[in-house]
C-alpha cells in the first residue's frame, strides 16, 4: 500500500468533478448530484488514509516495544553478569579489595599489626597420593577444603589459599578486631572435630584415614593482591612463617599454637604446654596444644556456653566503638559541632563509668554499650529523625559481629528511651546522665553554644534570648537520675543558670 498525500486527494476530487454529466459540461444540477458521491469518496479516502496512519502508528509502537524487551533484557543480562563477576571476585577476594580494583584497577598492600595465621595440612599425605585414584582423592581434598571453607566464612576469617593439601587462612584481615585469636582456635577445633569424625567413620569401614595438623601464630602481616591477570590475594611476614613452622612441628589431629597466641586465648581455651621447641630459622619458641575449650566456657557438647560468647561479645564491643569513632570521623559533616565524634566517645565512656559505679548486672551491660555508642549515629543521616536512623544503623553495622539478637534489641530499645526522655530501668538513667553529663561540667556554656550553632545550621532556628530561656527550664529537668552521676556534679543547676546569664554564646 502506497502513501496516499493530499495532492492524490486533490487530484481525485478534480477528476470527479471533471466527469462529464449527461447533462452538460457546465450543468450546475449534474454538480450537485454528483457532490455525494464527492463527498462519499473523500471521507473513504479520509478514513483509510488514518487507517494507514494507525497502522503504522501500531507497527512502530510494536517495534519500539520489541526494542525496549531487548534492551531490558540486555541490561539484565548485563547486571547478572556483573553480580556474577562481582561474587566470584568476592570468592577470590576480600570486598573491600575487590571493590578498590574495580574503581582504581588495583589495590593498595597493607600492614597488619594483629593478625592470626592458621596452617593446616594432611599428614602423610605425599603416601596417600602415590596409594590412592587420582580423582577420589582430589574429591576427598575437594570435601574436606569445602568444609573449612564454610567454618572459616562462619568466624569472619579469610581464607588465603590452598596449596596441594594444605589451607591456610587469616583472622583480622581485611576487617580488623581483637578476636581472631580465640575465633581462629574456635576454627581449628571445629576443623580438628570433623576430621576426628572422618577419621572414626574410616577406621569403621577398615579404609586408610587421613589426619591433620594444624598450626596457628599471631602477629603483624602484610596483605595485598599479587598479581596482574589471574589475581591472587596473599600474607606475607614472619607471622606466616612461624605459623607453617607450628604446623610442621605438631602432631596429626592436634591443634600447635605459638606462645604469643597463647597470650590472647589462654583466658577461653584449656591448653597443654610443650616447652620451647626449636623452630628453623627463628631459634627456640613457646608451643602449646590446644586441648579443647575450658570447662567452666563449654557446654555439655563442649562447644562455647553463654559464658564464654558473653566474653567474645564484651571484646567485640571495642572493635565497635572504634567503627563507630571512625565512622564519624569520615562521614559527620563539619557543622556537627555538638553531636561530633568527641561528644560520641565522651558518652560511651562516661555510661562505662556510670555501669561499673551503679554495680548493673554483666548481661546488662552489652546493651547499654551498645545503645551509648550508636546513640548519636543518627544525627550523621537524618537530623530531624536520630532515634530511628541511629537504630538502623546499629544494626547495619553489627552486621557479623555475632552479637547476640537480644542484646541488640535491647539497646535499640534504650536508644528509643533516651529520645523519648523515658527512664524505666537503671540503663535508661545511665544512658540519660551519661548524655547530659555536659550540664553539671565547668563547660556547659561552650557546649550550650555549640549545640545552638549546630541546630541552627540545621533549620532549627533559635535566636540567643530563647536559647538561655530554654537552656535555664533545660537544667533543672535534665537533673542526674543515678546517684553516681550526682556526685560526679561539678557545678551545681543554680551556678549554671547564673553562669547562663552572666554569658553570651
Amino acid at each position: 500500500m502506497k502513501k496516499l498525500s493530499l495532492s492524490m486527494y486533490l487530484m481525485s476530487v478534480t477528476a470527479l468533478l471533471s466527469v462529464p454529466s449527461c447533462t452538460g459540461s457546465g450543468d450546475p444540477a449534474g454538480l450537485i448530484l454528483r457532490l455525494p458521491v464527492i463527498i462519499i469518496v473523500v471521507v473513504i479516502l479520509l478514513i483509510a488514509q488514518y487507517l494507514f496512519y494507525r497502522l503504522l502508528e501500531r507497527k512502530f509502537r510494536r517495534r519500539q516495544e520489541e526494542l525496549e524487551q531487548i534492551i531490558t533484557k540486555k541490561n539484565d543480562d548485563l547486571i547478572k553478569i556483573n553480580e556474577k563477576t562481582e561474587a566470584l571476585l568476592a570468592n577470590v577476594l576480600p570486598k573491600d579489595t575487590a571493590d578498590e580494583i574495580m574503581a582504581k584497577g588495583k589495590a593498595t598492600k597493607t600492614k597488619y599489626n594483629f593478625v592470626t595465621v592458621l596452617f593446616s595440612d594432611i599428614q602423610g599425605f605425599t603416601q596417600i597420593a602415590e596409594e590412592m585414584n587420582p580423582e577420589v582423592l582430589i574429591d576427598e581434598l575437594d570435601k574436606f577444603f569445602f568444609h573449612f571453607d564454610s567454618v572459616v566464612e562462619k568466624y569472619r576469617i579469610e581464607k588465603i589459599k590452598t596449596i596441594g593439601d594444605a589451607y591456610m587462612c587469616a583472622g583480622g584481615i581485611p576487617e580488623k578486631n581483637r578476636t581472631n585469636p580465640v575465633e581462629v582456635t574456635l576454627a581449628a577445633l571445629e576443623m580438628q572435630e570433623y576430621m576426628h569424625k572422618l577419621k572414626e567413620e574410616s577406621l569403621i569401614r577398615g579404609i586408610k584415614y587421613w589426619d591433620i595438623r594444624i598450626g596457628i601464630h599471631t602477629g603483624n602481616v602484610i596483605a595485598g593482591v599479587v598479581g596482574h591477570k589471574k589475581l591472587s590475594y596473599d600474607i606475607w611476614g614472619d607471622t606466616v612463617n612461624i605459623a607453617s613452622r607450628m604446623e610442621s612441628s605438631g602432631d596429626g589431629g592436634r591443634i600447635n599454637i605459638s606462645g604469643a597466641t597463647y597470650e590472647f586465648i589462654k583466658d577461653f581455651f584449656e591448653c597443654e604446654y610443650r616447652g620451647r621447641m626449636p623452630v628453623k630459622y627463628k631459634g627456640d619458641l613457646d608451643m602449646y596444644f590446644v586441648k579443647g575449650i575450658l570447662p567452666e566456657l563449654r557446654d555439655e557438647n563442649g562447644l562455647p556456653n553463654d559464658r564464654f560468647r558473653f566474653m567474645v561479645q564484651m571484646m567485640k564491643l571495642q572493635d565497635v566503638e572504634e567503627k563507630v569513632s571512625r565512622l564519624f570521623l569520615e562521614e559527620a559533616h563539619p557543622n556537627l559541632y555538638f553531636h561530633n565524634a568527641q561528644y560520641t566517645v565522651g558518652v560511651a565512656a562516661q555510661a562505662e563509668l556510670l555501669a561499673i559505679a551503679e554495680g548493673i548486672q554483666p548481661e546488662q551491660y552489652v546493651p547499654l554499650k551498645l545503645a551509648s555508642v550508636f546513640l548519636f549515629t543518627g544525627f550523621l543521616r537524618e537530623y530531624e529523625n536520630p532515634a530511628g536512623a541511629s537504630c538502623r544503623m546499629m544494626e547495619e553495622m553489627l552486621q557479623g559481629f555475632g552479637f547476640d539478637e537480644i542484646f541488640i534489641s535491647q539497646a535499640r530499645e534504650l536508644i528509643i528511651n533516651s529520645f523519648e526522655e523515658r527512664h524505666e530501668s537503671i540503663s535508661d538513667r545511665i544512658i540519660h546522665d551519661a548524655r547530659y553529663d555536659y550540664l553539671g561540667r565547668v563547660d556547659f556554656i561552650k557546649m550550650s553554644g555549640k549545640l545552638l550553632r549546630e541546630r541552627n545550621e540545621h533549620g532549627i532556628n533559635t535566636g540567643v534570648v530563647q536559647w538561655r530561656e530554654m537552656q535555664e527550664k533545660y537544667l533543672p529537668d535534665h537533673d542526674f537520675l543515678t546517684n553516681t552521676g550526682k556526685l560526679l556534679r561539678s557545678i551545681s543547676i543554680e551556678e549554671q543558670i547564673a553562669r547562663l546569664r552572666e554569658k553570651a554564646f
